[in-house]
């Protein structure tokens, strides 16, 4: 009776530190079969040079990998960021006319999290052991930790950054007629002042008074006004646990107004086409902050018309931040979200998402698309110029400099993004588009009273008080406390 009793002591113990092992010792390989393959279906946002990237691993995978095991990885790109976006919460929430949530979607944190709230979102963490875990920088996976437990719902495969893209052609016949350098970019304060000289350079071009040239323009307002807030001491939106405290402050909101909203409104920044890179092509523009992955878009060329155009030379660099700021840079990029289903299918596309992510593959693919590595050892200079040198047809020159770039950055600087909340997608679309509008509207009206003859310096004091700024403030405040409060 004692040995039995021992005995089932011992079972027990046994037993409660397998649990407290957790699922990791699992052999989940048993639920998949190569002659009865899963098929998983993915969405993303990839385009271009991005998706076919990605396409060609997933066919390495299925050929591979996939084909020892038993998986089949079915990739679909739905658009834009916005599109997927919209597709993937559309079919979250089952509206007429969705399709089926997939297996794997491309997800920013704000996005994961609302559906996650439906119950839809596995935790990856039960199919990684720590080792695999500790292997991704610290930073992409706490972005992907989410919810109330804290567990990882945002599988890191890429990320990018932000850098600045220079037309060096023009720039340079600029900086010989100015003296300007390169090292006047490097803070916010000095785009602003060399974006005014080189309006006042193009205008003395021509005899036509105030007809200068813009110089400088921004794909993602929400980043200049997240990033800046948080380079000069404020977190916009700090986020414990399920709530969000607001830290709007004014004289910070002043300082961004005063590099963005003022010189935009007097012509020395401008935002026409969908994206900056459109406006450097169609020399609108010659300087432009936007994301790394991006950056494979920048013009090699400037259409002067239909019939015209002629080449250029460019540089990157890092972005501009402010003086006496802290050295943060944005750091963005969606993650894979695993759709809670059954374990065979969640543990197959988990398999498929470390396999991505093994370090050589994975500087292939930033290589080729011109994101960044995820994991610790991948994102060194050194092991990135081996495979390079290991893969001579691997990505143009622009996305191996582009990658070189960025790295160089993230060595220096501190990366930073926005925890998800409630209403996230709501309050970034608002600082996206809240200056930027205003902005553009009160250009329309600086050149309609230029037209009419007055100076510059006339035509913009009226949106240059601190009345004005106050105005518009106050009204972003309100409508920002609005959605966190909702």
């Amino acid at each position: 009776m004692k040995k039995i009793t021992k005995f089932g002591v011992l079972v027990t113990a046994c037993m409660l530190l397998m649990q407290g092992c957790g699922a990791k010792e699992e052999n989940y390989d048993s639920l998949l079969n190569p002659n009865k393959p899963v098929t998983l279906e993915i969405w993303t946002y990839y385009n271009g040079t991005q998706k076919a990237a990605f396409d060609e691993l997933v066919t390495e995978f299925n050929e591979t990998v996939g084909a020892e095991k038993g998986i089949v990885v079915e990739a679909y790109s739905q658009g834009n960021v916005n599109d997927l976006i919209t597709k993937v919460e559309e079919a979250a929430e089952k509206k007429v006319g969705a399709g089926e949530i997939p297996d794997i979607f491309a997800a920013y944190a704000d996005t994961a999290y609302k559906v996650d709230k439906l119950g839809l979102v596995a935790s990856i963490d039960k199919y990684m052991s720590e080792a695999e875990l500790d292997s991704y920088r610290d930073e992409y996976v706490s972005e992907g930790q989410i919810g109330e437990d804290g567990s990882l719902k945002i599988f890191p495969i890429a990320k990018s950054t932000e850098l600045m893209m220079l037309n060096k052609t023009d720039w340079d016949r600029f900086a010989e007629a100015s003296g300007a350098t390169l090292d006047d970019l490097k803070t916010i304060e000095g785009v602003t002042k060399v974006a005014r000289a080189y309006y006042e350079w193009t205008d003395s071009l021509t005899p036509q008074p105030n007809d200068g040239k813009a110089f400088f323009g921004r794909d993602a307002m929400a980043n200049y006004m997240i990033i800046g807030s948080r380079q000069l001491g404020k977190e916009i939106f700090a986020v414990t646990g399920n709530e969000v405290t607001l830290n709007l402050d004014r004289e910070i909101f002043k300082k961004l107004w005063d590099n963005y909203y003022v010189p935009y409104i007097r012509g020395y920044f401008t935002a026409q086409g969908r994206f900056r890179s459109d406006d450097a092509k169609t020399g609108d523009l010659i300087a432009l902050v936007g994301s790394s992955s991006g950056a494979a878009y920048f013009p090699k060329e400037v259409a002067v018309s239909d019939v015209e155009s002629y080449p250029i030379e460019s540089v990157l660099a890092p972005a501009p931040m402010f003086e006496q700021g802290e050295k943060i840079a944005v750091q963005q990029g969606a993650g894979m979200v695993v759709t809670a289903s059954d374990t065979q299918h969640e543990y197959a596309s988990v398999l498929f998402l470390k396999w991505f992510t093994e370090e050589e593959r994975n500087i292939e693919f930033s290589l080729s698309s011109g994101y960044l590595p995820v994991k610790k050892a991948a994102n060194d200079i050194e092991t990135i110029k081996k495979v390079m040198e290991s893969n001579a047809e691997l990505g143009s020159a622009e996305m191996i400099g582009v990658v070189e770039v960025a790295e160089n950055q993230l060595s220096e600087v501190q990366l930073y993004t926005t925890k998800a909340f409630e209403g996230g997608n709501d309050a970034r679309s608002l600082l996206d588009t809240s200056m930027q509008d205003r902005a553009k509207a009160d250009r329309e009206q600086v050149i309609e009273r230029l037209a009419q003859g007055q100076s510059l310096d006339e035509a913009a004091a009226e949106f240059e008080t601190d009345a004005y700024f106050d105005t518009w403030f106050a009204a972003l405040s309100q409508q920002m406390q609005e959605i966190v409060q909702e």
